[in-house]
């Protein structure tokens, strides 16, 4: 089967091995460009999906946006947001999980449902606190040692959407490596 999809670059790609949409990252406006990057690069490697809340805190063609995703921008499925609503709009049944350091409990408590969204702050301030309120049954912490600000961004997307993977027991993933120099 043959997909097309809009990479963060506007041009159209045509791809043979699309993974559906079974983890979905939401980012609400991010704030660093390199976070940002680290996390598509993350999409890219595990299929999931990306989605971006504007307004964010730098330009799309920002060269350290670029430089953090290095050569992954083409695998990418990303899709851009003018606001919150348009995204719960274009999203109306979505399962969607708030990681937020104020959550009253783990991301591990829970089964995730396929699929699911994953969504997240940013860097400086996290999901409104009027969003949480409206969402606490899916509101989830990483735990960490007390009096910490929180997780960069980048590392807390990845720990998420591998346990999620790791629930499905990394299906579709190439779970061995191999050596170039001798085998296992």
């Amino acid at each position: 089967m043959l997909d097309k999809f809009f990479c963060w670059c506007k041009m159209e790609v045509e791809r043979t091995d699309f993974i559906v949409k079974d983890i979905n990252i939401v980012l609400y406006q991010p704030e660093i460009p390199q976070n940002t990057g680290n996390i598509a690069r993350t999409c890219a490697a595990t299929g999931a999906a990306l989605h971006i809340i504007k307004p964010m805190g730098f330009e799309i063609d920002d060269k350290k946006l670029k430089r953090a995703g290095l050569d992954y921008w083409h695998l990418l499925d990303i899709t851009y947001y003018e606001n919150i609503e348009e995204f719960y709009e274009k999203n109306p049944s979505a399962n969607i999980y708030y990681f937020t350091t104020k959550a009253p409990r783990a991301y591990t408590e829970v089964i995730y449902p396929t699929p699911t969204y994953l969504a997240f702050g940013p860097e400086s301030r996290g999901l409104p606190e009027t969003l949480l309120e409206k969402h606490p049954d899916t509101a989830l912490r990483i735990p960490m040692l007390p009096n910490l600000r929180s997780l960069n961004l980048s590392n807390s997307v990845a720990v998420a959407v591998y346990e999620v993977l790791r629930q499905t027991d990394f299906e579709k993933l190439e779970t061995a490596g191999h050596p170039r120099t001798f085998e296992w």
